[in-house]
């Protein structure tokens, strides 16, 4: 399970795609510098965007790797349901 929280809202999504996609249409909305966007793994945050930075953060050893993995396979489910 993925949470994104931004301010005093959080959405909780299965697939680490939607989270990401969700939290990539908060940016534009980010503009104080102390406001941010986290992204968090069951309990652990793993990704965080703020102005504070020019691009977001993966946060955590190997945690880069693992999401882009659970990328490619989400993906690649994605596109397995849309042949059936």
């Amino acid at each position: 399970m993925f949470k994104v929280v931004y301010q005093n809202s959080e959405q909780e999504f299965e697939r680490w795609t939607e989270a990401l996609d969700y939290a990539k249409a908060l940016i534009p909305n980010c503009k104080s510098l102390f406001a941010d966007i986290r992204i968090y793994h069951e309990k652990e945050l793993i990704w965080i965007y703020s102005r504070s930075h020019k691009y977001p953060q993966y946060i955590g050893a190997g945690t880069y790797d693992r999401l882009a993995r659970l990328f490619i396979l989400e993906t690649m489910e994605e596109e397995e349901e849309k042949r059936r």
